[in-house]
């Protein structure tokens, strides 16, 4: 018997072989037997296929179809779902939440934020300022390492830590339990119009934790144009850096406006009405680059809402700690170094008679004041690129450089903050601090440019230097413009 090449390709190249009694089994009935397994085979997959189909829809229809003769199911997810996406309800029930989660990021930061400044700026400081004095060090190295890079970095993780780690655990519970997706559903429609996509609100709300980590967020946005709408926008999300500032200012000048008895509801009004206007400000930046520079349609995207389920505790630690405020803690501790850095620089390095931060601020003082603003800010804010958490502190300390008051601060480029509301106030006002500049330092808060974890994630995210250069600079402009109306409108009124 023979067997010719293509039948032995296809049985693998089996040879004939005797069987017990003692005949050749033949190729072809090899290859029936083959064929009639594969049809058993297809025919069991395609049954058992058919089966799963039919079982998901009967599935399907017990939950979603009630016959005349029977009572109407209970179904809890879509109670819920009827409270949290309805038309009158969600958007209220959405702010309130979120309200809710901000409030207890900023109160709650608050003990460990103390606890973490009390040991890294009022013990280990001190600490490293004695052991330098002990061996000898000399002053320009010890004010360089110590109040310099030391103090900046300090400033920075003690600030930032305590609301991230409590931000994003919080950020992370509610995208475990399935409501983020409800959210992206209550405001598809809104970013739709602004020509951007519905899941830019989730990235968004992850911006007012952090904006690096917002950016990174808009990954699962899958389509470029859209993405890079919601990367350029997402500075407008009031990150946990401005919060101090906007509170401290809205505390001591719009709180101070009203009895004793409204400061509170009245300053927390107005910085609730910074956060909403970033909001505003994202939907018409968006809605103004989708027809300019980013101009096209707006993709049509399937949103699944999945069923809401208990939170994973162990992967919400690890995703919130790990993957997100170590990350994003790292990457400002980078920036933050060589910052503390350049603040004690620009205030120990001297040009002619004047330190050159005191020779820069004279030099930016009439574009300042032309803004509402004045040098001290722009140039705090100059070097505080690194990390919003130092602005404040670095204000402080160049209206000390720049007023000569010696009994206030620790001296010159070392950062610092007040315990006291009222003595900060007087500091201010010994600066020329007016209520037209407490209100332009809100809104330029809101309106500048990315700090620098944020616009190197960026570039990370979009590879392009371009891209960056637009995300990095419209919001310093628009800063600028704004700031400058409300200035002029200000004095024109006063």
């Amino acid at each position: 018997m023979t067997v010719d090449i293509t039948t032995q390709r296809l049985t693998g190249g089996i040879a004939p072989r005797p069987t017990p009694n003692g005949a050749a089994v033949n190729a072809d009935s090899i290859l029936a037997s083959v064929d009639a397994f594969r049809r058993e085979m297809t025919t069991d997959i395609h049954e058992e296929w058919v089966e799963a189909v039919y079982g998901e829809a009967s599935r399907l229809a017990e939950r979603s179809v009630t016959r005349p003769d029977q009572k109407a199911r209970f179904d809890l997810d879509r109670t819920i779902d009827r409270l949290v996406t309805s038309r009158w309800l969600g958007f209220p029930i959405m702010l309130a939440l979120f309200t809710f989660v901000l409030w207890l990021t900023i109160a709650g930061a608050n003990i460990p934020s103390a606890m973490l400044a009390d040991l890294l700026l009022g013990t280990v400081h001190p600490w490293l300022k004695g052991i330098a004095a002990a061996i000898g060090l000399p002053w320009w190295l010890d004010g360089f390492l110590i109040d310099g890079i030391y103090l900046g970095t300090a400033w920075v993780v003690s600030v930032m830590l305590p609301p991230m780690a409590i931000f994003f655990p919080m950020f992370t519970l509610l995208e475990d339990l399935g409501y983020l997706p409800r959210v992206a559903f209550n405001l598809d429609a809104i970013f739709r119009k602004a020509g951007a996509h519905g899941k830019q609100s989730m990235s968004m709300m992850m911006g007012f934790g952090c904006n690096a980590a917002g950016v990174i967020a808009t990954r699962i946005i899958d389509s470029p144009r859209e993405r890079l709408i919601a990367i350029i926008t997402n500075n407008f999300a009031l990150c946990n850096g401005r919060w101090p500032t906007q509170i401290l200012i809205a505390t001591i000048f719009i709180g101070g406006l009203v009895p004793a008895q409204w400061a509170g509801l009245i300053s927390a009004s107005a910085v609730v009405g910074i956060a909403l206007l970033g909001v505003l400000l994202t939907f018409v930046v968006s809605w103004a680059l989708s027809r300019t520079v980013l101009k096209g349609e707006v993709s049509t995207f399937s949103l699944e809402l999945p069923p809401y389920r208990p939170p994973r505790i162990w992967q919400t630690i690890y995703t919130s700690l790990i993957d997100r405020t170590i990350y994003v803690l790292w990457r400002a501790i980078v920036f933050a170094a060589p910052a503390g850095a350049a603040i004690w620089l620009t205030a120990n390095i001297p040009v002619g008679d004047i330190s050159l931060a005191e020779w820069l601020i004279n030099g930016m003082n009439p574009f300042g004041l032309l803004l509402g603003l004045n040098g001290v800010i722009l140039l705090a804010y100059i070097v505080a690129i690194p990390a919003n958490e130092i602005v404040i502190p670095t204000i402080l300390m160049l209206t000390v450089l720049t007023t000569g008051m010696v009994d206030a601060g620790a001296g010159k480029g070392v950062m610092f903050e007040l315990d006291s509301l009222n003595a900060t106030a007087a500091l201010f006002s010994a600066g020329g601090w007016t209520l037209l500049t407490a209100v332009n330092l809100m809104l330029f808060s809101l309106m500048h440019n990315p700090c620098s974890t944020t616009i190197y994630t960026i570039y990370k995210e979009t590879g392009s230097a371009k891209w960056t250069a637009l995300a990095s600079l419209m919001p310093v402009v628009m800063g600028f413009v704004v700031t400058f109306t409300v200035a002029q409108v200000w004095r024109l009124f006063a």
